[in-house]
């Protein structure tokens, strides 16, 4: 979602405030800016509706790193405006399409409020699972394996949402991303910027094939995202 993280001031007026929640994580907000829904937690503007390309560069580009794998099953780390899921979804070589979600608030707005309407029909799939969740505990925990795992809970490794997020771009942290990976399957990092020292942690945790994939954005630097593969 190549614009959604610009922070500079939009046209068209006032946001107007939708929802707003305090979880266990902060405060979360879903606004209204013109056409445009965006989804604010604490203060740190995420993402809103406006695109959608990165998202679906990130579930296209772990597609594509699992070399034709029959029906690959997919975790997508963070909800957000529901483009990923939705994506994911729509393409029938996926296998089960597993989302980890945090914030209740999240989960609420796709399943009768505003974002609805862009994730009716994934949620609607028998392949989707959506789990509330915090992800980091989440792959150090389960015992469900996948073949990708595509994270966009953050604007990148080095810009968390929460200070706690940082353990997940930390080497125990991909190691457990890494853990529910099976042989040879992919992890697909977005980031707001090119995080070129992220790449050197991917290697020290044991990743491979570690590469970068910019997406060309309206104004500024380009997203990007980071792909690596656990050995196998």
């Amino acid at each position: 979602m190549p614009l959604s993280r610009d922070l500079s001031p939009e046209p068209g007026g006032r946001p107007e405030v939708l929802d707003r929640r305090e979880g266990p994580y902060g405060e979360v907000v879903l606004r209204r800016h013109g056409e445009l829904l965006q989804i604010i937690a604490n203060g740190c503007f995420l993402m809103d509706t406006s695109d959608g390309r990165s998202e679906r560069l990130l579930v296209d580009a772990a597609l594509t790193a699992l070399d034709g794998r029959p029906a690959p099953d997919v975790l997508i780390g963070g909800l957000g405006v529901g483009f990923s899921l939705a994506h994911a979804a729509a393409d029938p070589r996926w296998g089960r399409v597993t989302v980890v979600e945090r914030e209740r608030a999240v989960v609420d707005w796709h399943l009768d409020g505003p974002l609805a309407a862009i994730s009716r029909t994934a949620l609607a799939d028998p392949r989707t699972t959506i789990v509330e969740a915090d992800l980091l505990d989440y792959v150090n925990e389960t015992s469900a394996t996948f073949d990708a795992l595509c994270l966009d809970v953050d604007n990148g490794p080095g810009w968390t949402v929460t200070e706690g997020n940082g353990g997940l771009y930390s080497e125990a942290g991909l190691a457990g991303c890494a853990r529910v990976l099976r042989p040879g399957g992919v992890l697909a990092v977005w980031s707001a910027q090119p995080a070129p020292e992220f790449e050197g942690t991917l290697r020290n945790a044991g990743f491979q094939r570690v590469r970068t994939e910019e997406i060309p954005v309206a104004r500024g630097v380009p997203d990007v995202v980071h792909l690596a593969v656990v050995p196998g």
